[in-house]
Order: C-alpha cells, then sequence, then structure tokens
C-alpha cells in the first residue's frame, strides 16, 4: 500500500532515521556536499535511488538547515508510456514536481552502438542532464549513487582494471565549466533503499531501456555485486572495510602511485 507524503516524509526522519537520514546529513557534512546560496540540480532516472535522493535533498531544503536551492530534473530518453507514467506517478505522489524534458538517448545511442550502447547512453544521458543543469543556472548536480556504488567501483577497479580508485564524493565537471556533481547518498546502503521504498509503496523502476531488454548480459557491477553479497554472509562489516581502504591508504606501503599526470614511484625517495 502506497503511503501518503507526510508519512513518507515522517518514515525517513524516524523509522528510518539511522539507516537514511543520518547517514545522508553524514556524507553532506563530511564532504561539505552543499554550501551557501548553491543552486543544485536534483538528477532523477525514476529508479529508487534517485527517487529517495530527490526526497532527501527536499526535506533538507524545506528545513532551512542549508541555505541552498534546487531544481529537480528529469530527463525522458525514450521511456515507453506505461515507464513515463510510473515515473510522473511517483514524483507526485512524493510530492515533488520535477522539469520533465524529452531526448532521443535511447533511439541514438542504439543506432550508435547496437550491440551494447549501455556505455554510450550513459554519457549522453549525463551530457543532457549536465545541459539542462546549466540552463536551470544550477552550479551543482546531485547522483543518486549510494554506498554499495562506491564499494562495487573499488573492487571493479582492482579486480577487471589493476588500478585503485573509487567513485568520489563530489568532482568537478570536466567539459562543463562551473558544474560540480555531488553524491549525497555515498554512506546509504543499497538494502536500507529497497526496504525503505517497498515500505512506502513506490513502485520505481530499473533501467526503463526497451532496446537492451533482455539483450545484454550480466555486467562486470552485477559479477562484483553478487560477490560482495556472498562475503557479507561471512562478515557483515567486510563491505565498510573496503571503503575505509580508500581513506586509509599508506603511501609508503605502494609500489607506485600517479601525482597528477605524473607516476611517482617508492624509487624516487628510496
Amino acid at each position: 500500500m502506497k503511503k501518503s507524503v507526510k508519512e513518507i516524509e515522517k518514515s525517513i526522519k524516524k523509522t528510518y532515521k539511522k539507516e537514511l537520514w543520518n547517514k545522508f546529513i553524514r556524507g553532506i557534512k563530511e564532504f561539505k556536499l552543499i554550501e551557501p546560496g548553491d543552486r543544485i540540480a536534483v538528477a532523477i532516472s525514476g529508479g529508487k535511488d534517485s527517487l529517495l535522493m530527490a526526497k532527501l535533498l527536499q526535506m533538507l531544503q524545506r528545513n532551512r538547515s542549508y541555505d541552498f536551492e534546487v531544481e529537480f530534473i528529469s530527463m525522458n530518453p525514450g521511456f515507453s508510456s506505461v515507464n513515463l507514467e510510473n515515473m510522473m506517478e511517483n514524483l507526485e505522489g512524493l510530492g515533488i514536481e520535477a522539469h520533465i524534458f524529452d531526448t532521443d538517448v535511447f533511439e541514438v545511442s542504439n543506432l550508435i552502438a547496437e550491440d551494447s550502447p549501455c556505455y554510450i547512453c550513459a554519457r549522453m544521458r549525463r551530457g543532457a542532464l549536465y545541459s539542462k543543469a546549466v540552463e536551470l543556472g544550477c552550479n551543482k548536480m546531485a547522483l543518486g549513487h549510494h554506498f554499495d556504488d562506491v564499494v562495487e567501483t573499488i573492487m571493479m577497479s582492482i579486480l577487471y582494471t589493476g588500478k585503485y580508485q573509487t567513485m568520489m564524493p563530489k568532482l568537478k565537471a570536466q567539459n562543463f565549466q562551473g558544474v560540480e556533481v555531488i553524491r549525497p547518498m555515498y554512506f546509504i546502503e543499497e538494502r536500507d533503499i529497497i526496504t525503505y521504498t517497498q515500505e512506502s509503496g513506490i513502485e520505481a523502476m530499473n533501467c526503463g531501456c526497451a532496446v537492451t531488454s533482455g539483450k545484454i548480459s550480466p555486467s562486470k557491477r552485477a559479477e562484483v555485486k553478487e560477490i560482495l553479497k556472498n562475503l557479507s554472509t561471512l562478515d557483515s562489516e567486510f563491505k565498510w572495510r573496503i571503503y575505509k581502504s580508500s581513506t586509509n591508504v599508506n603511501l609508503e606501503k605502494v609500489i607506485s602511485y600517479y601525482e597528477g599526470e605524473r607516476v611517482a614511484s617508492f624509487l624516487d625517495n628510496y
């Protein structure tokens, strides 16, 4: 049964205060994601993560704890009428008014890379969102990545590219000067997002892409997600220790590392 806006807001602040609200505030404060005068474009895909992020930022902006403005933006890359209606119903159910704008991202990305359009699609969607954020005068764009995305990125980097890097809580856009990407749900775990979404009666979409449905084999991220799931059954703190490793790097104990474009080696000062 779908809950009312008031019930959803109450559950975030009370029932899920520890799992959602407190971790949301922790990320905002720890990484200084929001500053006075910010105008933030909140990117809503229609999935569970971005819908929760939008609600969290709406609630934070409304109680005036921080001096910032929000613009909720949602791109229609070519959703079916059913998915588009679903997204609009979810936004209405959450009490969120968004700028919904149409693009032909699904169609174009499929023409450019018919066999595997997902990478092209993701880049095109991000570019369209950046452009909309600039159009609305925003200096920041919020994305709905969560803690599991962060940990999975670390593991994917190690296992599949032979590098050690993570998903940053904020970064400056390379091709859109003056725009910064922030990830307010950096510390929120996916399992808690799922539980909150189900208990709130929100029927969020997954991808919404009709082009690749049933065609794309499991991704590397899906493989890593399964690995972490299995390891976490043995030790519930496993994911948090992986994350902690990215905040606790001892450069005296690594073979080499990047300093900008230069590769620094332990032999430099040996």
